[in-house]
């Protein structure tokens, strides 16, 4: 091998590396899948999914997504978008559809040792708690009471505890409050929240408590996660 052809190997296993590490890098490839149109849109939306940014209303709603993209009615190019810029975000990045609230939303990958940094034990439970509820069990809320019971006695001390750790789901958009018919607070999981956990993670959760290794087809099944099939694609 030639001086300049080692010297090229060097440099694309560089860029590989490099790739691999930066997610700015993902963004690039953006530009050959996407139009310049698709292009500002995923950004507007990418920037209005900070929760800096717009607390509590994360995301732009389908309807605005469309007017944008002038493709109001036609549900397949609305797909459509989002397939293509997950197939090239895929590694560090996710472009979710909330039905339930309306809200096109992207979220961050991030490494378990960062995300600690975001939300700890306690709150991490109480939405694993409230993702099984929901997402499993199919509960349409959770009650502050049913976390109550789950996670310490009824006294002033507990409770205040418990909504302490609710209060950093709700600031990222994981949980929002349910409006019951009852004075009751009552909770229920975002697109946001059912994101949050790797289909890893819930395979690792589930076999730890069954103290067995589990098919990962089977575990998904279980929490769910084969549910979805858009539209215009078959099982």
């Amino acid at each position: 091998m030639s001086e300049n052809e080692i010297q090229d190997k060097k440099s694309e296993t560089a860029n590989e590396s490099f790739s691999s590490s930066n997610p700015l890098y993902a963004l690039q490839a953006i530009r050959g899948i996407l139009t310049e149109e698709e292009e500002m849109v995923f950004m507007n939306i990418m920037y209005s999914s900070s929760a800096s940014v717009r607390s509590g209303n994360f995301g732009l709603s389908r309807k605005e997504v469309e007017k944008q993209l002038n493709i109001q009615g036609k549900e397949d190019q609305f797909y459509s978008f989002l397939t293509r810029v997950n197939q090239a975000i895929a590694r560090y990045f996710q472009l979710i559809y909330d039905e339930r609230r309306d809200q096109v939303i992207v979220m961050m990958r991030v490494p378990a040792k960062a995300a600690r940094s975001t939300l700890n034990k306690e709150s991490l439970s109480i939405l694993l708690y409230i993702f099984y509820q929901q997402e499993v069990l199919q509960h349409e809320f959770t009650t502050l009471d049913q976390l109550l019971d789950a996670f310490g006695h009824e006294t002033t001390k507990a409770n205040s505890r418990i909504l302490a750790n609710i209060d950093p789901l709700r600031k990222i958009g994981a949980l929002e409050e349910y409006d019951t018919t009852s004075q009751e607070k009552a909770y229920q999981i975002t697109a946001i929240g059912v994101h949050m956990f790797s289909d890893s993670f819930l395979k690792r959760t589930a076999e730890f408590s069954q103290s067995t290794q589990l098919n990962k087809e089977e575990v998904l099944k279980f929490f769910r996660r084969y549910n979805y099939v858009p539209k215009g694609e078959s099982e």
